[in-house]
């Protein structure tokens, strides 16, 4: 008989997690006015309706980069670029069968069904698990933030950033033009890529935020990177605990770290909430060995 697994997602349903607000948009709207609302709303995708109301496709900063790339007018309608159909759970599923329907469909968002037809109730994405989590380990016995001293470290070991992070670091140039930024994103499926200047040391960030915006203010797609991305490099240590690493990312507003050893700058990896929340396992040994009892209302 196979053992199964343990983690902090047990028995947690997705009306737990999921975020009650829906960002919904007409799939008139044009890219334009769509760029507006995602920065507004700070979302990284929104819903697309029809003439009834009807959801028919979802609008992710994915899908406005590839305007981006494909030369588009920005009064295009969203009908043009939105991925189609949206994909949906409910609003009693197990979040940890919602997570795996996420990966397998490689998708970083679900809109959930409420229990009473087809009416959407909510949508659920990574950063609202981790943001579960969060307040989860927060409220634990055995967590850091509720504890002066350590007084359970010797029987629980508390995950590291180091436990949780992508250890593979995409890079480009300040140099290299937004384009290629853009194919580099689309390569990897990432949400940011590091910039490096011409000493290959870190100099900023591009992300898709940066490059919607450019695209919302007519920048042309060949100038460098330099001249649209973020900086500094927002960074954390390898051995930083997980739990403070989370903390960052949520109060901050930032959706990666890049993590660096304690003893030296180099950078060892990228730590994101899309690894947190497919970690599932909580920020210590606690969670994974059950010794803590989850409750569902």
């Amino acid at each position: 008989m196979s053992r199964q697994e343990k983690n902090s997602l047990r028995g947690i349903l997705v009306s737990s997690a999921m975020r009650r607000q829906v960002n919904r948009l007409s799939k008139d709207t044009s890219i334009s006015n769509s760029i507006n609302t995602l920065i507004k709303y700070k979302v990284n995708g929104l819903l697309t309706t029809d003439e009834k109301g009807v959801p028919v496709g979802v609008l992710s900063k994915t899908d406005i980069m590839g305007a981006y790339y494909a030369d588009l007018p920005l009064d295009s309608p969203l009908e043009y670029i939105m991925s189609s159909p949206p994909l949906f759970c409910q609003s009693d599923d197990p979040l940890e069968k919602a997570l795996e329907q996420m990966r397998d469909s490689g998708v970083y968002r679900l809109y959930v069904l409420g229990l009473k037809g087809n009416d959407v109730a909510g949508a659920l994405a990574y950063p609202d698990i981790v943001g579960m989590l969060y307040q989860y380990c927060c409220d634990c016995e055995y967590s850091h933030f509720r504890q002066q001293k350590d007084e359970v470290g010797e029987y629980i070991r508390r995950l590291r950033v180091r436990d949780s992070m992508t250890r593979d670091i995409k890079s480009v140039t300040e140099d290299d033009s937004l384009v290629h930024a853009m194919e580099e994103l689309s390569i990897y499926r990432m949400g940011a890529i590091l910039v490096k200047d011409s000493a290959g040391r870190p100099a900023g960030v591009m992300s898709k935020t940066d490059l919607i915006l450019a695209y919302k203010h007519g920048v042309d797609p060949q100038d460098p990177v330099k001249s649209v991305m973020s900086s500094p490099v927002q960074t954390c240590g390898a051995d930083d605990l997980l739990e403070d690493a989370i903390r960052t990312t949520i109060y901050t507003d930032v959706h990666r770290l890049f993590v660096k050893e304690n003893s030296n700058d180099d950078l060892v990896g990228v730590f994101s909430l899309t690894d947190a929340a497919r970690n599932r396992s909580g920020s210590c040994q606690a969670c994974i060995s059950s010794r803590i009892t989850i409750q569902t209302n």
